[in-house]
């Protein structure tokens, strides 16, 4: 398991305009869950395998609608990597569970390097990350808390980067490239932020 640096678990409880867990459906969907799930542990796979698996990865279903808060992404039922993290840390709040975000720097031959969002958890007294991007036939992420199961791992001799950090918020530079975008499949091609600022 990575180390990761993050501050004290409370303060990654908090809702705003992205993470909108006071948002009537998103309340409503983490309900459900924790309704069958009471442990901490099982509530959170349940979250995590409901946004991977119930919310399409905007490239994979070759949607271009661009979503950004976690309403809107289970609005929709589509998101990149970032809107997906952003709903199930808002399903994770809403219920207690602190959730942060963590990002990668990947590199894709055929368009340069970009961001790739995850979500951090705190569970069992440490933080894991996960990623709900959404599996398909070269991506088999998992809910893990031994051994990390995300979609790519990184490759330094590429120059790609795990950012270790966990942010109570989302990256500025994610939630604007975002809302600047006309499609998701455009922002993707050539519009998705490269690095984290320093």
């Amino acid at each position: 398991m990575v180390e990761l640096r993050a501050g004290a678990p409370a303060a990654y409880l908090g809702a705003d305009e992205v993470v909108d867990h006071d948002h009537a459906s998103v309340a409503a969907l983490a309900a459900r869950l924790r309704a069958s799930h009471s442990d901490d542990v099982a509530f959170a796979q349940a979250a995590f395998e409901h946004v991977r698996d119930q919310v399409a990865h905007s490239v994979d279903a070759q949607d271009p609608r661009v979503t950004v808060s976690a309403s809107d992404a289970l609005r929709e039922g589509v998101g990149l990597c970032f809107a997906k993290s952003h709903l199930l840390a808002a399903l994770l709040r809403v219920q207690g569970v602190p959730a942060g975000f963590c990002y990668q720097r990947l590199l894709d031959d055929a368009v340069g390097f970009s961001l790739h969002g995850l979500v951090a958890v705190h569970l069992e007294g440490g933080w894991r990350r996960l990623d709900p991007r959404g599996n398909n036939a070269l991506v088999d992420a998992q809910f893990s808390l031994v051994q990390e199961r995300l979609a790519w791992p990184v490759d330094p001799a590429r120059g790609e980067e795990d950012y270790l950090v966990v942010l109570p918020e989302p990256a500025a530079v994610v939630v604007a490239a975002l809302r600047g975008a006309t499609g998701a499949l455009e922002l993707c091609r050539r519009g998705l932020p490269d690095r984290l600022p320093d």
